[in-house]
């Protein structure tokens, strides 16, 4: 199966069926299918060939997710763009994969302008909305999205299609350690083997909508649109959580049944009275990306009593791996579960070899969802891509550490590259930030270590206190005092109003680190 053909499969079940709620706008799963096969023939008739890069940097809408469903549908391979990249790495990442259509809004043309020139092999630029100036360029042509998708030819003509589940589908661009861009490749096969084991633990049908406030650039956000629309279930699109107030009204309004989280978004609704809002129709929570500290997952269970908490791990590089199923959140609250349907987990040490449970190591996964590598980098690929069990298998050296217990339970521990070593000891980051956000008047935090003359490293806590509270730094110390190591303790304390977070919305340790 390729991945177009979770909207075509919904499209000819429930044509009618509102697919996409967006904007105050509400589209059928028949119109989604109609405007994406518009655009793919757009797409081709523009030189898109087989394999080809086609770059969508939208704000979630309606345009965006008919983008990826539409270059899909023209055998081309889609990456999705912060809307709020500058130049510079909107340009890098262009000529990286060698795009040669960008679909973006007419109100960011004026203010990327200068990527025409730094971008050769870019040759279309298709604009969304109708306000501003049309740049000109002699070597890119510009034409309107809005026209094609409104145009009557092709609407229920489907391109013939080439790819097989082997192609690449997507490009999804991470940083990594280096903070230099890497295009993780996903094939329709990667792509297709998670959708269905996520959909299958979530239980997913037709009846489930998905209140979605995850950008659609970040892999999370994208998979709630592409696993919806397997589903035939129904998305709440929203451009972010903003407004916390006017989107938890449209889990009442619109029957949501499903919300997926990141740790700050859990952090802010439990600065609310959700007493005020209507959670009836809300059957699960999911959080992967990066861990919700446990305090945070006991007051959301106290709070919604009824609705199911799904705690998950995942990569880029993978998708997700494993989920802890909601009966086991009150007993293992700080555990990702085990291992998700047709995948495989297990924890080996620096030499590769497997490790007994309780025993600190790598995380290494496999499975269909494991990636295809990284775009043209192939020295990166193979630190991470090594050879399995199995004659040609490669399967996936994650980087983080874990520990899993003997009925086969996983605890993150952390990132290889975010221990920190204290008089020669090793210091996982997360246990320290679980047990500061377990204390009153703490709404998030973050440990890092910072460099010490004595100690090598000294472990620095940065905090954002709940507003109104009265936090001191002695008061802190004495907390961990009473909860921790004395190696574990912070040496140095900071509070702030704002902590760095990512692109996505999790709170960015590595931005943090290079401040300090």
């Amino acid at each position: 199966m390729l991945v177009q053909g979770f909207l075509e499969d919904s499209s000819r079940r429930h044509p009618e069926k509102t697919a996409l709620i967006c904007d105050g706008l509400r589209f059928s799963y028949r119109t989604i299918d109609e405007r994406s096969n518009r655009l793919a023939h757009a797409l081709i008739a523009t030189g898109v060939q087989r394999g080809d890069r086609v770059a969508i940097c939208l704000e979630n809408s309606a345009e965006a997710a008919i983008s990826v469903f539409g270059i899909l549908k023209s055998d081309a391979t889609f990456l999705m763009i912060n809307p709020t990249v500058k130049t510079e790495k909107l340009a890098h990442i262009l000529n990286n994969c060698r795009a040669v259509a960008l679909i973006t809004h007419k109100r960011k043309l004026d203010s990327i302008q200068d990527c025409w020139r730094q971008t050769p092999h870019l040759r279309t630029v298709y604009f969304a909305g109708s306000d501003g100036k049309t740049p000109t360029d002699a070597d890119k042509q510009f034409l309107s999205l809005d026209a094609v998708l409104a145009s009557e030819a092709h609407s229920s003509q489907t391109s013939p299609v080439k790819n097989v589940d082997l192609d690449l589908a997507a490009l999804m661009y991470t940083s990594g350690s280096t903070g230099v861009p890497k295009g993780v490749m996903l094939s329709h096969q990667n792509i297709v083997a998670a959708a269905a084991s996520v959909t299958a633990y979530l239980e997913n049908t037709p009846d489930d909508i998905i209140l979605n406030v995850l950008p659609l650039f970040f892999g999370y956000g994208l998979y709630q649109l592409l696993m919806t629309f397997k589903c035939g279930g129904t998305v709440v699109l929203e451009r972010s959580f903003a407004f916390p107030h006017a989107v938890l009204e449209k889990i009442a309004q619109e029957r949501v049944t499903g919300i997926p989280m990141v740790p700050t978004i859990a952090a802010i609704l439990l600065q609310m009275d959700l007493t005020k809002y209507d959670f009836t129709s809300l059957r699960y929570l999911t959080n992967a990306g990066a861990g919700i500290p446990v305090e945070h997952v006991q007051k959301l269970r106290k709070l919604l009593p009824r609705v199911k908490i799904f705690l998950m791990y995942g990569q880029t590089e993978c998708i997700r791996t494993s989920y802890l199923c909601p009966d086991e959140v009150d007993r293992r609250p700080n555990s990702v579960g085990k291992a998700m349907p047709n995948c495989e987990v297990f924890i080996v040490d620096e030499q590769g070899q497997r490790l007994p449970p309780g025993a600190v190591g790598e995380l290494v996964v496999r499975g269909a969802n494991v990636m295809l590598g990284y775009w043209e980098l192939p020295g990166e690929t193979a630190k991470v891509l090594r050879p399995g069990p199995s004659p040609a298998e490669k399967v996936l050296h994650s980087g983080d550490l874990f520990k899993m217990d003997e009925e086969g339970y996983l605890y993150f521990v952390s990132r290889r590259d975010d221990i920190i070593k204290v008089r020669g000891q090793r210091v996982g980051p997360r246990e320290i930030e679980e047990v500061l956000c377990r204390m009153p008047g703490v709404r998030e935090a973050v440990v890092v270590g910072v460099p010490d003359p004595i100690l090598g490293n000294a472990i620095k806590a940065v905090i954002r206190p709940v507003i109104g509270a009265s936090l001191t730094e002695q008061a802190v110390r004495a907390y961990c005092a009473s909860h921790l190591e004395d190696v574990m303790i912070p040496k140095q304390i900071e509070f702030r109003d704002v902590l760095p977070v990512t692109e996505s919305g999790k709170v960015s340790r590595k931005e943090l680190k290079a401040e300090l």
